[in-house]
């Protein structure tokens, strides 16, 4: 009876010691899955980023219902038009105290988007059209969802040099070419979040890069035909072509240009900015851009 007794004992004591071992197995398992040689914590993901096998945070979908406006042929190629700023975000505010940036880039999209669809050569979109606040991602996102062939993101400069004078158009690159611009792009993507914390070695990546590239040269080639239409008609900075990493611009995934359309801190270009007459030569400029562009993708 007390050898039996032992014997039970000992069983249990083994199927103990066994139940042990397999959880410190599965606790062992479990930090090799969340810790990467080197250090990296694979286990947190960025705020908002989607990643097998980790926990991810929903962000509100891009701005549902965005309306196309159709071309006099169907199927031709669509450009977005991203006004600036929005809602609790009004950008700069014009020297003179009267205007603030988000309206009057709103109000150039708008003369644009309908110069455009009165001539019938190509789709129109707008990323917002009122005073409403959207995030980067989602400016890009609508962009991506419709296949967009072009996005302009329209902004105005704001300077502490009061004479700074000019339009400037900014296409994408890894370096920016100068400080200002690298200051300027900065400043724009602080709300922007990154697309991953997972580096990518994988083929997809890969062919990814090659297609920014290219997205990066004929952004770039888009901001010279730009700068063309606009020379004469239109004051431009004395260096109109500038290249900085917009976060928008990026994640467009189509040629994508950023537009400023002057500086509201210098009295002659609000001047001209706080109209429809001072606004319609850059207008006139890009729509005639657009249509040049995207003639040679149909």
């Amino acid at each position: 009876m007390v050898a039996s007794a032992k014997s039970r004992r000992a069983a249990a004591l083994g199927g103990i010691s066994l139940a042990v071992v397999l959880l410190v197995a599965l606790l062992v398992a479990l930090l090799a899955g969340l810790v990467r040689p080197g250090g990296h914590d694979v286990g947190k993901a960025l705020v908002g980023e989607a990643r097998d096998g980790a926990v991810t945070l929903d962000l509100p979908g891009a701005v549902a219902d965005v309306p196309v406006s159709e071309a006099r042929v169907p199927g031709r190629p669509i450009v977005v038009i991203d006004p600036g700023h929005g809602g609790h975000d009004p950008g700069a505010t014009a020297v003179s105290g009267a205007a603030q940036e988000k309206a009057l880039t709103l109000a150039m999209a708008t003369e644009l988007r309908d110069l455009l669809v009165s001539r019938g050569r190509v789709r129109v979109a707008m990323t917002r059209r009122d005073d409403r606040y959207i995030p980067l991602e989602q400016r890009a996102d609508i962009a991506r969802r419709l296949g967009a062939g072009l996005f302009v993101s329209l902004h105005m400069d704001h300077a502490p040099n009061p004479l700074a004078r000019g339009v400037t158009v900014y296409s994408l690159a890894d370096v920016a070419s100068d400080a200002d611009a690298a200051r300027f792009a900065n400043a724009e993507n602080r709300m922007a979040l990154p697309a991953s914390s997972e580096p990518d070695g994988s083929v997809r990546a890969l062919l990814s890069d090659l297609a920014l590239r290219a997205e990066m040269e004929d952004g770039a080639a888009f901001a010279q035909r730009i700068v063309r239409k606009a020379a004469g008609p239109v004051l431009l900075r004395p260096r109109p072509h500038q290249f900085a990493a917009f976060h928008v611009l990026r994640r467009a995934d189509t040629p994508a240009v950023l537009v400023e359309a002057g500086y509201i801190s210098n009295v002659d270009d609000e001047a001209a900015l706080v109209t429809a007459r001072g606004r319609a030569p850059l207008v006139l400029a890009l729509a005639q851009a657009i249509e040049a562009d995207l003639a040679t993708r149909r």
